[in-house]
């Protein structure tokens, strides 16, 4: 019995660690994160945090990995929603005010800039990009049968398009006016 209790402590002192990271990348930009950062903002010793992660590099690419699985969970489909039901909230779950916060924008804004600074980062950038907009387009391809893999797969990218021009511009001020536009505009790209 012991031993399943510690694969669950094991997960929760990752996810201290993880959720540390993302909030020290939030608020002070990768300069901000060191091992010893981490640990004092996850309230953990250094030691633990060299243990699950031998440095920075493997620490931020847990971190990438991590915001991949999230945002994967935004395109996975509800098998207790129809289709269309499905779609319209992924498109409607990304312009939500959870995503639209400063901090949040912030993160994000960090992450995307971590690509060029090492090629692991770039990898799982670039993988996850592709697997959300993969995501997206078996989305758009249920709800829509009709449409040919090739132009799920256009609108899919037309839409991501979409969805980070408003996480970018929300840090300027853009009112919740202006992002219910854009949802519309992936619906009517999406539905069209």
């Amino acid at each position: 019995m012991k031993m399943s209790a510690e694969p669950g402590k094991k997960i929760h002192r990752e996810q201290l660690i993880l959720d540390a990271v993302l909030t020290l990348l939030a608020q002070h930009g990768i300069s901000g994160v060191s091992m010893r950062a981490v640990a004092s903002e996850a309230g953990v010793s250094l030691g633990l945090v060299n243990y699950y992660y031998s440095d920075k590099i493997s620490l931020m690419a847990a971190v990438l990995e991590r915001v991949e699985k999230d945002d994967m969970s935004i395109v996975t489909p509800d098998p207790d929603k129809s289709a269309e039901e499905n779609l319209r909230l992924a498109l409607h779950q990304v312009n939500s005010p959870k995503f639209l916060t400063t901090d949040y924008v912030s993160l994000r804004l960090q992450l995307w800039a971590l690509a060029p600074s090492h090629p692991s980062f770039e990898e799982i950038n670039t993988r996850a990009q592709k697997r959300y907009r993969q995501g997206l387009s078996v989305l758009i391809r249920a709800a829509r049968p009709e449409l040919s893999l090739s132009d799920a797969n256009k609108l899919a990218t037309d839409i991501d398009i979409i969805q980070n021009g408003v996480w970018l511009t929300s840090l300027l001020g853009v009112g919740r006016p202006a992002v219910k536009r854009a949802t519309e505009l992936c619906e009517t790209i999406a539905f069209s």
